[in-house]
């Protein structure tokens, strides 16, 4: 399970990153402070199904904390984008390729207007945001084109006089961009392209590649340094159409995990407040500083990071949690662990989906499972619920 953190360069996308998952990036005030592709981990939030068993839980996969299941999610933080990076400028769209295998991308903008295109500092109000979200569209469309029309012409008329179907050939081209056959079909009947694939247009590849990167890698807005950004600006990011947008301030999440991590607060992300431990370890400026966050809180709910991780995960993507365990009863694993593991699934996941999501020879050799809660019996084909605790039973 990976998001792409994406967006042009001195937006706070790494700051954005580093507060999701704490892990060491580079991090200041100018342009392409990124090269190269960050990893880290973050979590998405969903009640242990523990507290109902009245049992504690022994975590593997995902810790639990106060009753609330921790998820691991990938995030990947890559080097800005510019306008025309396809054609080379700033330092051009290689870096997408790290991108391939995203499930969704999280799109961190300026919500003040501070920066150009370029990622440098104007003054707040004079650049357009939504004009960022349109050239990524655009880069992001570029780059899957130019993926799909190297030789393209010569495969096209192959494959028109083989009668292959547009969904295979395609797909076949985009091997390793994650998509699945249903995403590439869809992506197909919304571009109204010629039945000869031989005929399609240059133009006509890069309207496919945006439907196919609608369908495939779903994209929300992060409405960055919403702590500095007007209402009105902050407004017109959450009425763009085709998006959900969660406002965020980065920079205040992250002096929150921060000074939690040096035991100064007890803050729990995606709170919507926080409590001083050692005021006394804390100077006048950084007490001042923490009640402007506290401010900001109160306003606005969260700082957004965490929010827009679960916004991502469990409603663009419309993920699901489930249990799977090997003791229907006591709801362990063979090692006598409470629920150890916790798996993210598409909704409207089968039993043998979540089988082969524990182990390909699970999956392989599925006979039936059973839901832990009602024990009752289920086919392959019985869709699972958000929250379900299913044993597997397979033969091998």
């Amino acid at each position: 399970m990976e998001l792409g953190v994406v967006g042009k360069p001195n937006v706070g996308k790494s700051t954005f990153f580093a507060a999701a998952t704490l892990a060491p990036v580079q991090i200041a005030n100018y342009p392409f402070t990124t090269i190269e592709a960050n990893r880290g981990v973050a979590f998405v939030r969903k009640p242990c199904p523990h507290v109902e068993f009245g049992q504690p839980c022994t975590p593997n996969n995902a810790p639990c904390r106060g009753g609330t299941r921790l998820i691991p999610v990938e995030l990947l933080d890559v080097a800005g984008l510019v306008p025309k990076a396809h054609e080379g400028r700033g330092l051009g769209n290689k870096f997408l390729d790290d991108l391939r295998q995203a499930s969704a991308l999280i799109h961190v903008i300026d919500a003040t207007g501070g920066t150009d295109f370029e990622g440098n500092s104007v003054p707040p109000g004079t650049h357009d945001p939504l004009e960022d979200v349109r050239f990524l569209e655009d880069e992001l469309a570029h780059w899957i084109a130019g993926i799909l029309s190297r030789n393209w012409d010569k495969e096209a008329r192959r494959a028109d006089l083989e009668e292959a179907p547009p969904e295979k050939v395609v797909l076949g081209r985009l091997t390793g961009l994650g998509l699945t056959e249903m995403q590439v079909h869809l992506a197909v009947r919304d571009s109204a392209l010629d039945s000869k694939m031989a005929r399609w247009t240059g133009e006509d590849l890069l309207r496919l590649a945006h439907a196919l990167r609608r369908r495939g890698k779903p994209m929300m807005l992060a409405a960055n340094k919403a702590d500095l950004a007007p209402r009105d600006a902050l407004d017109r990011l959450s009425r763009v159409d085709g998006y959900r947008t969660v406002p965020t301030s980065a920079e205040y999440e992250l002096a929150l995990r921060r000074a939690t991590a040096a035991d100064l607060i007890d803050y729990e992300p995606g709170a919507s407040s926080f409590t001083v431990l050692h005021p006394e370890k804390l100077s006048a400026a950084q007490m001042k500083g923490l009640e402007t966050v506290r401010t900001f809180l109160k306003e606005r709910g969260s700082t957004g990071v965490q929010p827009c991780i679960e916004e991502a995960v469990l409603k663009l993507l419309d993920l699901i949690v489930v249990y799977p365990v090997e003791d229907e009863h006591h709801w362990t694993d063979k090692s006598g662990n409470v629920l150890p593991d916790a798996f993210l699934v598409p909704r409207g996941s089968t039993a043998v989906d979540v089988a082969f999501k524990v182990h390909t020879d699970l999956g392989n050799h599925f006979i039936r499972a059973i839901n832990a809660r009602t024990k009752m019996v289920v086919g392959r084909d019985h869709p699972v619920q958000d929250g379900d605790v299913v044993k597997i039973v397979a033969k091998v």
